[in-house]
């Protein structure tokens, strides 16, 4: 494919999840010859809604210390037709989250285990 047609292609497949009924993304990056695109979402029922209308099987979970604020950065990743693209969501978690950070998905703890 054309560079241009990658683009398009690229848009086309955020425009059919929102016209699905997902959240837009609120940041989306787009790297120049169309290898990477990256989609920001703002909680984990838009990253899970996301991951799942993609069909992403790659999961990572980082955390790491930003400024004295502890944050989790949760992607997912697939590959179509050539490009990478991600799912990512970024959450700031208190210090007393932290049981939060030894669970791949917080959502599905049962409450006893938290």
């Amino acid at each position: 494919m054309t560079e241009l047609a990658t683009r398009a292609q690229a848009f086309s497949l955020v425009a059919e999840g929102v016209a699905a009924g997902l959240s837009a993304p609120w940041r989306l990056y787009l790297a120049r010859g169309c290898r990477y695109l990256s989609l920001s979402v703002g909680d984990r029922a838009e990253w899970n809604a996301w991951r799942t209308h993609l069909g992403c099987p790659e999961l990572s979970v980082r955390v790491y210390d930003a400024g004295g604020e502890i944050r989790r950065s949760s992607m997912a990743e697939v590959v179509m037709d050539g490009c990478r693209i991600s799912v990512e969501l970024v959450e700031e978690i208190g210090t007393d989250d932290l049981d939060r950070l030894l669970v791949a998905d917080p959502t599905t703890v049962e409450p006893e285990e938290r």
